[in-house]
């Protein structure tokens, strides 16, 4: 289990982008285990850092996946309320209010055992990071997927797919030379009207557009070339 209060101490040094680097190490250090752990992939920014120190922080305790359970449950909860989420960077907070806000999350996601987030939101509140949450969680979900060899797919069109569709979709691209040997795919699908018809493919750093819109875009801009 990891100390609060080991956790506050590394923390208070955060006032820049190379100060929570070294928060990152003293962190991921306050676990038990010795061992250097090396996060799957790096991530920039003062939200990077924090996600990599709870990374390596969960790693060393064995408890990676219920760490991004819990994690994950917080996030969902202030996704849902827009007013929190514009609350948590509010400069006004007393240590009272961060600290009010960080058991209510806790608790209203459920997750009030698990030790790992629980000092973590404590470490944010402390420094007055609280409004990195999002990003964190965000980020921090970037290094679950790369952990567990996941291949990020993003497939927009104008309407909703079927469970059907998505999955012979998701069997056609798990088969190409897109996802390497090894990956799995984790799939999303987001709706734009926009593009009017078709889809759009994002994966990793690739996009396959198929979209109506775009075929409007090359025609108009051939005529225009033409005329």
């Amino acid at each position: 289990m990891l100390s609060r209060q080991a956790l506050l101490r590394t923390a208070r040094t955060a006032v820049s982008q190379r100060a929570a680097l070294s928060q990152t190490r003293a962190y991921a250090a306050a676990a038990t285990s010795s061992e250097k752990v090396l996060p799957p992939v790096a991530l920039f920014g003062l939200d990077g850092t924090y996600a990599t120190a709870l990374y390596t922080a969960a790693v060393k305790t064995s408890s990676l996946e219920p760490t991004a359970r819990a994690l994950a449950s917080v996030g969902t909860v202030v996704e849902k309320d827009p007013k929190l989420a514009s609350l948590l960077g509010a400069p006004q907070l007393t240590a009272a209010d961060k600290s009010a806000i960080v058991g209510e999350l806790l608790k209203v996601a459920r997750v009030e055992s698990d030790a790992n987030v629980k000092n973590f939101l404590a470490t944010l509140a402390e420094n007055n990071r609280l409004g990195l949450l999002p990003s964190v969680v965000t980020k921090f979900t970037e290094l679950m997927s790369a952990a567990r060899g996941e291949v990020e797919m993003v497939v927009t069109t104008a309407q909703a797919l079927d469970n059907k569709s998505l999955g012979r979709l998701e069997t056609a691209v798990s088969k190409s030379s897109y996802v390497g040997a090894g990956k799995k795919l984790k799939v999303t699908n987001t709706v734009n009207p926009d593009i009017v018809g078709g889809l759009i493919v994002e994966i990793g750093d690739r996009t396959i557009d198929l979209s109506v819109s775009s075929k409007i875009h090359k025609m108009n801009k051939l005529l225009t070339d033409t005329l």
